[in-house]
């Protein structure tokens, strides 16, 4: 998979548009498009790492993404492997439970 395959697929996953993304890091219309064919540079695969905390390898298709128990640093709980589900799951009562304080 190319950096801009990379891209299309975390923007899908973050309900962004590639053009959205674009214009948050500074870049013209067009910009990633053309990492289809050329080799993209430093500087955005930098920004484009550090806005959706992946590593430059991860773009490049040298490593495999974490899953979000990876990337949360929750591994196990009461000796059983944490899925992503149960990630989002607890993400989505931390933030009812941070709604109902802030209230």
């Amino acid at each position: 998979m190319n950096p801009y395959e990379k891209i299309k697929e975390l923007t899908k996953e973050n309900g962004i548009s590639v053009r959205e993304l674009e214009k948050r890091l500074g870049f013209s219309n067009g910009y990633f498009s053309k990492w289809k064919t050329v080799s993209p540079n430093s500087e955005g695969l930098a920004k484009v790492s550090d806005y959706f905390g992946v590593s430059i390898d991860y773009l490049l298709d040298r490593e495999k993404k974490p899953s979000l128990a990876e990337k949360h640093g929750v591994f196990a709980f009461d000796g059983e492997p944490v899925t992503d589900e149960e990630v989002e799951f607890l993400k989505s009562v931390l933030a009812a439970k941070r709604a109902t304080e802030n209230k």
